[in-house]
């Protein structure tokens, strides 16, 4: 079993930043893949970006350049540094994982993900 517990969420004007941070309890963080979703009310949880085992990330179009996602596998710790929000980046944000023998492809569907946190809100105004 793995909690995760998400932080970082606020209000930010359009063009400021914010860094989320998803810390993880339990064992073997090293041996899963991480991802940050986001979701709106009406809307499917969409992915945001995803770092897999050994470090690879992938991301959505939508935030690429703007968004970068690392993790820190002694502090059991992933983080999403988001710079040049826009208003269309407001969201609940969700952070999650799934354990892998695969170190290096990062699933960008949430159904991989076996376990999510609660989320923290992102919201950019105009």
């Amino acid at each position: 079993q793995v909690q995760l517990v998400e932080s970082g969420g606020g209000l930010v004007q359009a063009g400021g930043s914010l860094r989320l941070s998803c810390v993880a309890s339990g064992r073997a963080f090293s041996n899963y893949n991480m991802g940050w979703f986001r979701q709106v009310p009406g809307k499917e949880r969409a992915f945001v970006a995803g770092i897999s085992r050994s470090g690879g990330s992938t991301y959505a179009d939508s935030v690429l350049g703007r968004f970068t996602i690392s993790r820190d596998n002694a502090k059991n710790t992933v983080h999403l540094q988001m710079n040049s929000l826009e208003p269309e980046d407001t969201a609940l944000y969700y952070c999650a994982a799934y354990s892998t023998s695969q170190p290096m492809t990062v699933q960008t569907t949430p159904s991989w993900y076996d376990y999510w946190g609660q989320g923290t809100q992102v919201t950019v105004s105009s």
